[in-house]
């Protein structure tokens, strides 16, 4: 259905027009997929706080020289001329009128919340790879989202999305899904930007955001993210995280979680290290009607009372696209929170802090994050990892030390711990 109404956008001249932000690792090689390989969309401006890296994509397909737009009347302007246009304000993208939807690619929290904000008061709709804004203010996001009648949405092709387009499969066929998991390669909480170096730059990514992948902050953030839009939870602080050789399929690792537990609760996030398919996601569903369990045996899918569906890869932005079109079209969300928080990540010591000491934020040097449920985090009164960065530790903190809002003073003047206000007020 996506891939039709997108070439009849094309074959009536009235593609999607979208607006990118973030020129990045993952930035620019989606532009260039939208560009060459996606009719009915059209990036139609792209910002970057450097501009020779807004332009790289344009300058990759061949498209004609960009605009530079210092003014939203500018981008407008060289939209409605059918040039593409390049901007330093990813703000100038929300207020364009020749704008259809926001493409966040920042990876930034207090940014991504700037451009949401906007992005919504301006009636466009938000899409992107922002597991870390989500799991920290997106339930006020979507609330606000809701009012202006627009859709503000996690993109499919990253972990939350696959896994979301996943479970709304098996709830389609009347089964009830108790784990979403996640399946991942290695976990150190101990890795850092310079025992990543060597990796980062063999890829050509940052090593902050490698290291977020190491530590296990990364895969806290995107399980909180689909825990908020199904109502799940965790079974306890940082996910269970079963180990197992190598290779091992993941249908084998998946018996080894208790059923019993995971049939009588609401169900649960979690994640394994070292099962195949990697990098892959599945889903351990239950299946309550006698009669289709025979045929699950039939089909293959195991005696029960679990059943395990996996999805063997995630292309991210080789899969934005329907995201895209689905939130422009159909104003359906990939995924998005269904209320207030379920799962938080919380900001944990990576070794011992001291007072004085400035926290460096995810996947740096002083923190790792971990999955908890939020009621615990209230009732704790610990520091969501999304909003440590830049905090001033004010006590001794020892070594995986989960730190709590009084054990920090917070950097003044900030979008994101507005929005948490303002969320934690609405959800009370």
């Amino acid at each position: 259905m996506i891939d039709r109404d997108l070439q009849r956008l094309e074959a009536a001249g009235t593609p999607i027009r979208v607006g990118l932000v973030g020129a990045g690792y993952i930035g620019v090689p989606a532009a260039v997929q939208l560009i060459r390989h996606v009719p009915g969309i059209r990036v139609a401006a792209i910002a970057s706080h450097r501009l020779e890296d807004a332009g790289k994509a344009y300058h990759i397909t061949g498209l004609s020289k960009p605009v530079i737009a210092e003014k939203a009347c500018q981008i407008n302007e060289a939209i409605y001329q059918g040039r593409p246009a390049i901007t330093e304000d990813g703000l100038l993208l929300t207020q364009s009128d020749e704008i259809d939807v926001i493409l966040d690619l920042t990876a930034s929290i207090d940014g991504g919340a700037s451009l949401a904000v906007s992005a919504i008061e301006h009636g466009k709709h938000v899409v992107g790879y922002n597991a870390e804004l989500s799991a920290t203010v997106g339930p006020i996001l979507k609330y606000k989202a809701d009012q202006a009648g627009v859709v503000i949405t996690e993109a499919d092709g990253d972990q939350p999305g696959v896994l979301m387009n996943l479970y709304r499969f098996i709830r389609g066929m009347g089964m009830r899904p108790v784990l979403c998991g996640n399946i991942k390669g290695l976990e150190d909480h101990y890795r850092t930007p310079e025992t990543q170096r060597s990796f980062a730059a063999k890829w050509g990514q940052k090593p902050h955001m490698v290291t977020s992948f190491a530590d296990g902050t990364k895969i806290s953030f995107e399980q909180a993210v689909i825990a908020n839009a199904t109502g799940l939870r965790v079974a306890m602080r940082g996910m269970i995280g079963l180990q197992v050789p190598t290779g091992t399929p993941v249908e084998k690792v998946a018996l080894q979680f208790d059923a019993d537990e995971l049939l009588e609760g609401q169900g649960i996030v979690d994640y394994v290290i070292g099962a195949a398919p990697a990098p892959g996601v599945f889903i351990l569903a239950a299946a309550a009607d006698k009669l289709q369990q025979n045929f699950l045996q039939y089909y293959k899918m195991g005696n029960g009372p679990l059943y395990c569906f996996t999805r063997p890869y995630h292309l991210c932005h080789f899969e934005i696209a329907s995201s895209i079109a689905r939130a422009e079209l159909y104003g359906d969300a990939t995924i998005a929170p269904q209320g207030k928080l379920q799962v938080e990540v919380v900001a944990t010591a990576k070794r011992d802090l001291h007072p004085g000491e400035v926290l460096d934020g995810i996947g740096h040097f002083t923190l790792y994050g971990q999955c908890e449920n939020a009621d615990v985090v209230q009732q704790e009164g610990f520091l969501p990892m999304g909003l440590a960065e830049g905090a001033v530790v004010l006590h001794e903190i020892a070594k995986d030390q989960v730190l709590r809002i009084v054990d920090v003073e917070m950097p003044p003047g900030r979008l994101v711990d507005r929005l948490r206000k303002e969320q934690d007020a609405h959800f009370e």
